[in-house]
Protein backbone atom coordinates (compact mmCIF):
# COMPACT_ATOMS: atom_id res chain seq x y z
CA UNK A 1 0.00 0.00 0.00
CA UNK A 2 2.67 2.56 0.89
CA UNK A 3 4.49 1.64 -2.13
CA UNK A 4 1.64 2.26 -4.44
CA UNK A 5 0.75 5.67 -3.02
CA UNK A 6 4.65 7.18 -2.20
CA UNK A 7 4.67 10.04 -4.34
CA UNK A 8 1.28 9.95 -5.32
CA UNK A 9 0.18 13.26 -3.06
CA UNK A 10 -1.03 15.32 -6.45
CA UNK A 11 -3.21 12.24 -7.30
CA UNK A 12 -4.72 11.76 -3.87
CA UNK A 13 -5.43 15.70 -3.41
CA UNK A 14 -7.41 15.63 -6.71
CA UNK A 15 -9.43 12.27 -5.71
CA UNK A 16 -10.27 14.21 -2.44
CA UNK A 17 -11.28 17.41 -3.96
CA UNK A 18 -13.49 15.38 -6.31
CA UNK A 19 -15.24 13.27 -3.93
CA UNK A 20 -15.84 16.47 -1.97
CA UNK A 21 -17.15 18.36 -5.00
CA UNK A 22 -18.83 15.28 -6.13
CA UNK A 23 -20.71 15.25 -2.30
CA UNK A 24 -21.33 18.89 -2.50
CA UNK A 25 -22.98 18.00 -6.02
CA UNK A 26 -25.05 15.72 -4.26
CA UNK A 27 -23.88 12.89 -6.24
CA UNK A 28 -22.97 10.93 -2.94
CA UNK A 29 -24.83 8.95 -0.55
CA UNK A 30 -23.19 8.37 3.09
CA UNK A 31 -25.17 7.12 5.65
CA UNK A 32 -24.08 7.59 9.37
CA UNK A 33 -21.61 5.91 10.65
CA UNK A 34 -21.76 2.90 13.05
CA UNK A 35 -19.40 3.06 15.99
CA UNK A 36 -18.64 -0.04 18.17
CA UNK A 37 -18.08 0.06 22.06
CA UNK A 38 -17.49 -2.16 24.27
CA UNK A 39 -18.68 -2.55 27.84
CA UNK A 40 -17.24 -1.32 31.36
CA UNK A 41 -15.97 2.17 30.07
CA UNK A 42 -13.64 0.49 27.35
CA UNK A 43 -12.44 3.22 25.02
CA UNK A 44 -12.01 1.40 22.20
CA UNK A 45 -14.11 1.06 19.16
CA UNK A 46 -14.29 0.16 15.68
CA UNK A 47 -16.12 1.96 13.29
CA UNK A 48 -18.37 1.22 10.04
CA UNK A 49 -18.18 3.79 7.22
CA UNK A 50 -20.65 2.96 4.47
CA UNK A 51 -20.44 5.08 1.40
CA UNK A 52 -21.43 5.49 -2.39
CA UNK A 53 -19.53 7.92 -4.57
CA UNK A 54 -20.98 8.63 -7.85
CA UNK A 55 -20.15 10.56 -10.99
CA UNK A 56 -17.18 9.16 -12.68
CA UNK A 57 -15.92 7.24 -9.89
CA UNK A 58 -19.73 5.18 -9.50
CA UNK A 59 -18.38 2.49 -6.64
CA UNK A 60 -19.70 1.54 -3.21
CA UNK A 61 -18.06 -0.14 -0.21
CA UNK A 62 -17.21 0.01 3.37
CA UNK A 63 -14.02 1.40 5.84
CA UNK A 64 -14.23 -1.02 8.68
CA UNK A 65 -11.70 0.67 11.16
CA UNK A 66 -10.63 0.05 14.76
CA UNK A 67 -8.97 2.52 17.21
CA UNK A 68 -7.46 1.44 20.30
CA UNK A 69 -5.25 3.54 22.39
CA UNK A 70 -3.52 1.07 23.94
CA UNK A 71 -1.75 -0.37 20.86
CA UNK A 72 0.81 2.41 21.09
CA UNK A 73 1.64 1.40 24.68
CA UNK A 74 2.64 -1.86 22.68
CA UNK A 75 4.34 -0.34 20.21
CA UNK A 76 1.69 -0.69 17.28
CA UNK A 77 -0.35 2.02 15.53
CA UNK A 78 -3.86 3.09 17.22
CA UNK A 79 -5.70 2.28 13.86
CA UNK A 80 -6.16 -0.74 11.88
CA UNK A 81 -8.47 -0.95 8.98
CA UNK A 82 -9.70 -3.24 5.73
CA UNK A 83 -11.60 -1.26 2.99
CA UNK A 84 -14.07 -3.51 1.03
CA UNK A 85 -15.10 -2.03 -2.64
CA UNK A 86 -17.93 -3.47 -4.62
CA UNK A 87 -19.26 -3.75 -7.92
CA UNK A 88 -21.82 -1.65 -8.76
CA UNK A 89 -22.63 -3.99 -11.31
CA UNK A 90 -23.17 -6.93 -9.23
CA UNK A 91 -23.03 -5.98 -5.95
CA UNK A 92 -20.01 -8.67 -5.34
CA UNK A 93 -17.15 -7.07 -3.46
CA UNK A 94 -14.09 -6.82 -6.06
CA UNK A 95 -11.68 -5.39 -3.79
CA UNK A 96 -10.15 -5.52 -0.48
CA UNK A 97 -7.52 -3.31 0.67
CA UNK A 98 -5.51 -2.48 4.19
CA UNK A 99 -7.60 0.65 5.11
CA UNK A 100 -5.20 2.42 7.86
CA UNK A 101 -2.67 3.85 5.53
CA UNK A 102 -5.87 4.84 2.82
CA UNK A 103 -7.43 6.47 5.96
CA UNK A 104 -4.66 8.17 6.65
CA UNK A 105 -3.74 9.76 3.49
CA UNK A 106 -7.45 10.49 2.65
CA UNK A 107 -7.10 12.67 5.90
CA UNK A 108 -4.50 14.47 5.79
CA UNK A 109 -5.52 15.27 2.51
CA UNK A 110 -8.67 16.42 3.25
CA UNK A 111 -6.84 18.53 5.62
CA UNK A 112 -3.83 20.16 3.20
CA UNK A 113 -6.89 20.88 1.15
CA UNK A 114 -9.16 22.45 3.33
CA UNK A 115 -6.11 24.35 4.40
CA UNK A 116 -5.29 26.12 0.55
CA UNK A 117 -8.85 26.48 0.20
CA UNK A 118 -9.35 28.46 3.36
CA UNK A 119 -5.88 29.59 4.63
CA UNK A 120 -5.34 33.43 4.56
CA UNK A 121 -2.00 33.15 3.62
CA UNK A 122 -1.45 31.35 0.08
CA UNK A 123 2.55 31.06 0.88
CA UNK A 124 2.35 29.55 4.20
CA UNK A 125 6.20 28.78 5.50
CA UNK A 126 5.05 27.69 8.64
CA UNK A 127 3.03 24.88 11.02
CA UNK A 128 1.96 24.02 13.76
CA UNK A 129 0.84 20.19 14.71
CA UNK A 130 -0.51 19.58 18.48
CA UNK A 131 -0.46 15.81 18.58
CA UNK A 132 2.45 13.86 16.94
CA UNK A 133 1.28 10.93 15.64
CA UNK A 134 0.58 8.96 12.05
CA UNK A 135 -2.01 11.46 10.93
CA UNK A 136 -0.20 14.78 11.57
CA UNK A 137 2.84 12.88 10.16
CA UNK A 138 1.04 12.42 6.82
CA UNK A 139 -0.31 16.34 7.42
CA UNK A 140 2.53 17.60 7.00
CA UNK A 141 3.49 15.26 3.99
CA UNK A 142 0.48 16.71 2.59
CA UNK A 143 0.62 20.65 3.79
CA UNK A 144 4.13 20.75 2.03
CA UNK A 145 2.50 19.68 -1.32
CA UNK A 146 0.14 22.10 -1.35
CA UNK A 147 2.60 24.87 0.78
CA UNK A 148 5.89 23.99 -0.98
CA UNK A 149 8.03 26.85 0.75
CA UNK A 150 6.62 25.27 3.95
CA UNK A 151 10.01 25.16 6.08
CA UNK A 152 9.38 25.80 9.59
CA UNK A 153 7.37 23.36 12.24
CA UNK A 154 6.27 24.09 15.47
CA UNK A 155 5.01 20.99 17.27
CA UNK A 156 3.77 19.29 21.11
CA UNK A 157 3.05 15.98 22.15
CA UNK A 158 1.93 15.73 25.58
CA UNK A 159 4.75 12.96 25.64
CA UNK A 160 8.29 14.49 24.64
CA UNK A 161 9.98 11.99 23.69
CA UNK A 162 7.25 11.32 21.07
CA UNK A 163 7.24 14.82 20.25
CA UNK A 164 11.50 14.10 19.65
CA UNK A 165 10.89 11.02 17.69
CA UNK A 166 8.22 13.17 15.39
CA UNK A 167 10.60 16.17 14.83
CA UNK A 168 13.04 13.52 14.09
CA UNK A 169 11.32 11.86 11.39
CA UNK A 170 10.38 14.86 9.72
CA UNK A 171 13.40 16.14 9.53
CA UNK A 172 14.77 12.86 7.89
CA UNK A 173 11.98 12.79 5.43
CA UNK A 174 10.42 16.09 4.50
CA UNK A 175 14.15 18.03 4.95
CA UNK A 176 12.92 20.17 7.56
CA UNK A 177 15.83 22.22 10.47
CA UNK A 178 15.47 23.24 13.35
CA UNK A 179 11.98 21.91 14.59
CA UNK A 180 10.48 23.89 17.27
CA UNK A 181 9.31 21.29 20.06
CA UNK A 182 7.03 23.93 22.06
CA UNK A 183 6.79 23.67 25.92
CA UNK A 184 3.14 24.05 26.07
CA UNK A 185 0.12 24.10 23.53
CA UNK A 186 -0.32 28.01 23.80
CA UNK A 187 2.98 28.14 22.31
CA UNK A 188 2.11 26.56 19.38
CA UNK A 189 -1.09 28.77 18.35
CA UNK A 190 0.68 32.10 19.69
CA UNK A 191 3.79 31.01 16.99
CA UNK A 192 1.49 29.40 14.00
CA UNK A 193 -1.27 30.92 11.78
CA UNK A 194 -1.91 27.58 11.24
CA UNK A 195 -2.50 24.34 13.37
CA UNK A 196 -3.40 21.05 13.22
CA UNK A 197 -4.74 19.04 16.05
CA UNK A 198 -4.51 15.68 15.52
CA UNK A 199 -4.93 13.74 19.40
CA UNK A 200 -6.76 11.11 20.66
CA UNK A 201 -8.60 13.22 23.05
CA UNK A 202 -11.87 12.45 23.79
CA UNK A 203 -13.31 15.20 25.24
CA UNK A 204 -12.32 19.17 25.00
CA UNK A 205 -9.24 20.43 26.72
CA UNK A 206 -8.43 23.59 25.21
CA UNK A 207 -10.82 26.13 27.13
CA UNK A 208 -9.90 28.86 25.78
CA UNK A 209 -6.69 29.66 22.67
CA UNK A 210 -4.87 32.33 22.92
CA UNK A 211 -5.63 36.05 21.42
CA UNK A 212 -4.53 37.49 18.03
CA UNK A 213 -5.64 39.65 16.04
CA UNK A 214 -3.69 38.45 12.57
CA UNK A 215 -6.35 35.15 10.97
CA UNK A 216 -5.48 32.10 11.93
CA UNK A 217 -7.09 28.70 10.50
CA UNK A 218 -6.95 25.73 12.83
CA UNK A 219 -7.38 21.79 11.38
CA UNK A 220 -9.45 20.73 13.99
CA UNK A 221 -9.00 16.80 13.34
CA UNK A 222 -9.33 15.12 16.07
CA UNK A 223 -12.73 17.17 16.69
CA UNK A 224 -12.77 16.69 20.69
CA UNK A 225 -10.10 19.51 21.31
CA UNK A 226 -11.95 22.35 21.32
CA UNK A 227 -14.30 23.67 23.99
CA UNK A 228 -18.09 24.38 22.72
CA UNK A 229 -17.31 28.46 23.47
CA UNK A 230 -14.19 28.41 20.96
CA UNK A 231 -16.11 26.59 18.40
CA UNK A 232 -19.28 29.50 18.68
CA UNK A 233 -17.01 32.08 18.20
CA UNK A 234 -15.20 31.12 15.15
CA UNK A 235 -15.79 30.85 11.42
CA UNK A 236 -16.79 26.97 10.83
CA UNK A 237 -16.16 25.21 7.87
CA UNK A 238 -17.21 21.06 7.43
CA UNK A 239 -16.83 18.53 5.49
CA UNK A 240 -20.98 17.30 6.05
CA UNK A 241 -23.02 19.04 9.09
CA UNK A 242 -24.74 16.21 9.61
CA UNK A 243 -21.95 13.65 10.53
CA UNK A 244 -20.41 15.83 12.45
CA UNK A 245 -22.71 17.28 14.77
CA UNK A 246 -23.16 14.16 16.66
CA UNK A 247 -21.37 11.53 18.63
CA UNK A 248 -20.20 14.21 21.09
CA UNK A 249 -17.83 15.95 19.04
CA UNK A 250 -17.07 19.36 20.09
CA UNK A 251 -19.19 20.69 17.56
CA UNK A 252 -21.92 18.78 18.72
CA UNK A 253 -21.72 20.19 22.20
CA UNK A 254 -21.76 23.44 20.28
CA UNK A 255 -25.12 22.24 19.10
CA UNK A 256 -26.34 21.90 22.30
CA UNK A 257 -25.02 25.03 24.01
CA UNK A 258 -26.61 26.75 21.13
CA UNK A 259 -29.89 25.25 20.23
CA UNK A 260 -28.85 25.17 16.37
CA UNK A 261 -26.16 24.72 13.63
CA UNK A 262 -26.05 28.32 12.50
CA UNK A 263 -22.33 28.71 13.84
CA UNK A 264 -21.48 26.29 10.62
CA UNK A 265 -20.71 28.89 8.03
CA UNK A 266 -20.46 26.20 4.89
CA UNK A 267 -19.20 22.73 4.16
CA UNK A 268 -15.63 22.38 2.34
CA UNK A 269 -17.67 21.23 -0.96
CA UNK A 270 -19.23 24.45 -0.75
CA UNK A 271 -16.21 26.36 -0.94
CA UNK A 272 -14.63 24.08 -4.06
CA UNK A 273 -17.44 24.44 -6.47
CA UNK A 274 -18.52 28.08 -5.40
CA UNK A 275 -21.26 27.91 -3.38
CA UNK A 276 -20.35 28.99 0.09
CA UNK A 277 -20.40 32.71 1.39
CA UNK A 278 -16.68 34.35 1.96
CA UNK A 279 -15.11 33.91 4.78
CA UNK A 280 -16.54 36.49 7.40
CA UNK A 281 -14.80 39.49 8.64
CA UNK A 282 -16.14 38.94 12.13
CA UNK A 283 -14.22 35.91 13.29
CA UNK A 284 -10.70 35.90 12.83
CA UNK A 285 -9.56 31.80 13.73
CA UNK A 286 -11.49 30.08 10.41
CA UNK A 287 -11.90 26.23 11.64
CA UNK A 288 -12.11 23.16 9.53
CA UNK A 289 -13.65 20.37 11.59
CA UNK A 290 -14.28 17.14 9.15
CA UNK A 291 -16.07 14.08 10.56
CA UNK A 292 -13.95 11.85 7.71
CA UNK A 293 -16.58 10.81 5.07
CA UNK A 294 -16.29 7.13 3.81
CA UNK A 295 -16.37 8.71 0.37
CA UNK A 296 -12.83 9.80 0.73
CA UNK A 297 -11.59 6.24 1.43
CA UNK A 298 -13.57 4.88 -1.75
CA UNK A 299 -12.19 7.36 -3.75
CA UNK A 300 -8.61 6.63 -2.38
CA UNK A 301 -9.08 2.96 -2.74
CA UNK A 302 -10.40 3.71 -6.33
CA UNK A 303 -6.61 5.08 -6.76
CA UNK A 304 -4.93 1.86 -5.23
CA UNK A 305 -6.99 -0.32 -7.45
CA UNK A 306 -6.23 0.76 -10.61
CA UNK A 307 -2.41 1.67 -9.56
CA UNK A 308 -1.99 -2.12 -8.39
CA UNK A 309 -3.81 -2.80 -12.00
CA UNK A 310 -1.07 -0.91 -13.75
CA UNK A 311 1.65 -2.33 -11.68
CA UNK A 312 0.62 -6.01 -11.36
CA UNK A 313 0.26 -5.85 -7.53
CA UNK A 314 -2.01 -7.53 -5.14
CA UNK A 315 -3.13 -10.51 -5.38
CA UNK A 316 -6.27 -11.91 -7.69
CA UNK A 317 -8.82 -14.10 -6.42
CA UNK A 318 -10.86 -15.53 -9.24
CA UNK A 319 -13.48 -16.41 -7.17
CA UNK A 320 -14.48 -16.94 -3.14
CA UNK A 321 -17.77 -17.00 -3.44
CA UNK A 322 -20.30 -19.89 -4.04
CA UNK A 323 -22.11 -20.97 -6.95
CA UNK A 324 -25.63 -20.18 -7.24
CA UNK A 325 -27.91 -22.96 -5.59
CA UNK A 326 -29.83 -23.04 -8.45
CA UNK A 327 -26.40 -24.57 -10.74
CA UNK A 328 -25.87 -27.31 -7.66
CA UNK A 329 -27.29 -30.84 -8.64
CA UNK A 330 -30.80 -31.47 -6.72
CA UNK A 331 -28.92 -35.30 -5.61
CA UNK A 332 -26.18 -32.65 -3.77
CA UNK A 333 -26.94 -31.71 -0.25
CA UNK A 334 -26.64 -27.56 -0.14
Amino acid sequence: MRQLLEGQETAILAAVRRSYEIHGSGESFVPHSTFLSFPNGNSNRIIALPAYLGDEFDTAGIKWISSFTSNLSLGLERASAVVILNSMSTGRPEAILEGSVISAKRTAASAALAAISLHHEQNETRAGLIGCGSINFEIVRFLKTVFPNLAELVVFDLDRQRGQQFAAKCEAKFGFAGIELAPQIDDVFRNCSLVSLATTASQPHLASLPETTSPRTILHISLRDLAPEIILNADNVVDDADHVCRARTSLDLAVQLAGSRDFIRCALGDVLIGRAKPRDDVHNTTIFSPFGLGILDLAVSKLVRDLAHANDSGTVVPSFLPDSWIAVPENQAI
